[in-house]
C-alpha cells in the first residue's frame, strides 16, 4: 500500500476509477491518492477536445446527473431534432437527431442550439446562410453532409423531391433541405429555349423510296412541374413525337411531293407534335429539316432525270428560236419582193459584208457592173 501523486493541469480533467467503477472528477491540482486494497486509475482529458467520448458517458448521464450539471454540456436530441453545436461562438458541429453526448465545461465555451425538423425540411434562410460561408472558413464544419445545399440560377427552376412526391417548385436563389428523417432530391430545370436533334432517321416514302432525315426542334417548358409530374423524362417524349411526326409526315408522300415542298415536313410535324405537347406543359416553338439524304442509286437516277429534262428545255428554246429567224426572213423577203429599192439596198449591204473578208476587187462595166456585171473577187 502507497500514496500516489496525480496532477492535472490547468487545461485537464482527471477522470478517478477506482476498479475501473466512476469515482469522482479530478479539478486542476495535485492529488494524492492512497492505492490500497483498491485499484485506482485516472484518465486525462485535454479541454482542448471539448468533446467526453468516454464508455461512461452513458452511466454519468443515466445515474450521475450533478456530475453532468456540473462538469458537462450535456446534449439529448430527439428523433425529430437537431443540433447545431458552436465552439466559441463558431458553428463547428450538425449533431443528427437522437444524438446523447457530453462535452466538458471550462475552456471551450460549447453551445448547443435545437432545432425541430419534424413540420419542414427546409433551413430557415439565416442558418442556410450560415451553412454556405462555413466551407470557407479557417476550420470547417462537421456534418454537412446531413444538409442538401442547392444553387438555382437565374434561368433555371428546381423540382423539389421529398420522399418520391413533388413537393414544390423552387425560383432562382440558395437553398438548404434537411436530410434526416426523408429523402430529398432536387432536380433543376433549365427554363431557356432547348434544342433537340433527330439524326439519322430511316424512312420510307409513300412510294418505297428509303430516305435518310436530320430534323432539329427547338421547345421550352410552359409548366414544369406538370411536365415533370406527367412524364418521367420530358425532354425523351418530345424525342419521340418527333420521330413519330416526321414519319407521319414523309411515310404519307412521294418523294415528287416532298422534293417539290421542302417545307411540309416542317408544317405537319409541327402540328401534329404541338397538339400532343400541350397537355403535358412543353411547347415546340420551331421545328426544321436539315437535311434529307437520298440513296446512291436513287441520285443518279435523279441526276439522269435533271439533265434529260434541262436537255428537253434547251431543244426547245432551240427551236423556238429559229423558227423565230425563219419568220423574221420570211418577213424581210416579202418586203424586198414588192420593193425594189429595198431589194437593192440589201444587195448592197450583202455586197458590203464580202467586201469586209477579201482583199482586192476588180470591177469592168463601171459601177451598174458591180451587181449587174462581172466582179472578181480575190
Amino acid at each position: 500500500m502507497k500514496f500516489k501523486r496525480v496532477t492535472v493541469k490547468k487545461n485537464e480533467r482527471g477522470l478517478l476509477l477506482r476498479n475501473g467503477d466512476f469515482e469522482r472528477v479530478l479539478q486542476p491540482g495535485t492529488h494524492w491518492l492512497f492505492d490500497g486494497l483498491d485499484t485506482l486509475r485516472v484518465e486525462l482529458f485535454a479541454l482542448e477536445q471539448a468533446v467526453f467520448t468516454h464508455a461512461l458517458a452513458d452511466y454519468l448521464m443515466a445515474k450521475e446527473p450533478e456530475v453532468v450539471a456540473a462538469e458537462f454540456v450535456r446534449v439529448e436530441l430527439a428523433e425529430h431534432q437537431v443540433g447545431l453545436r458552436s465552439e466559441n461562438g463558431t458553428l463547428v458541429e450538425l449533431l443528427a437527431p437522437g444524438t446523447r453526448r457530453l462535452y466538458w465545461k471550462g475552456l471551450v465555451d460549447v453551445q448547443v442550439d435545437v432545432v425541430d425538423i419534424a413540420d419542414s425540411a427546409e433551413l430557415a434562410p439565416a442558418l442556410a446562410a450560415r451553412l454556405v460561408q462555413s466551407p470557407m472558413r479557417l476550420r470547417g464544419m462537421t456534418g454537412l453532409n446531413y444538409v442538401l445545399q442547392v444553387q438555382v440560377s437565374e434561368h433555371a427552376a428546381g423540382i423539389l423531391w421529398i420522399d418520391g412526391k413533388v413537393e414544390r417548385l423552387l425560383g432562382p436563389g440558395s437553398y438548404a433541405f434537411w436530410k434526416f428523417n426523408r429523402n430529398v432530391a432536387v432536380e433543376l430545370v433549365d427554363l431557356r429555349l432547348q434544342t433537340v436533334e433527330v439524326a439519322g432517321q430511316e424512312i420510307l416514302t409513300r412510294d418505297k423510296v428509303a430516305l435518310r432525315l436530320n430534323l432539329s426542334a427547338t421547345w421550352r417548358y410552359t409548366d414544369v412541374l406538370k411536365a415533370h409530374k406527367e412524364l418521367a423524362k420530358p425532354a425523351d417524349h418530345l424525342y419521340r413525337e418527333l420521330q413519330f411526326g416526321l414519319r407521319a409526315a414523309v411515310g404519307t408522300r412521294s418523294l415528287d411531293e416532298l422534293l417539290e415542298n421542302k417545307t411540309v415536313i416542317d408544317e405537319v410535324v409541327t402540328a401534329q407534335v404541338k397538339a400532343k405537347l400541350a397537355d403535358y406543359g412543353l411547347q415546340l416553338d420551331g421545328v426544321g429539316v436539315k437535311d434529307i439524304v437520298l440513296p446512291g442509286e436513287m441520285k443518279t437516277i435523279l441526276a439522269r432525270v435533271v439533265e434529260a429534262g434541262k436537255s428537253a428545255e434547251a431543244n426547245v428554246i432551240r427551236r423556238r428560236e429559229e423558227t423565230a429567224a425563219t419568220r423574221s426572213l420570211l418577213n424581210t423577203a416579202k418586203v424586198m419582193e414588192d420593193n425594189p429599192v429595198a431589194l437593192r439596198l440589201k444587195e448592197l449591204e450583202t455586197l458590203e459584208r464580202v467586201a469586209e473578208r477579201i482583199d482586192k476587187i476588180s470591177v469592168f462595166g463601171g459601177l451598174d457592173q458591180v451587181l449587174n456585171g462581172l466582179v472578181k473577187l480575190r
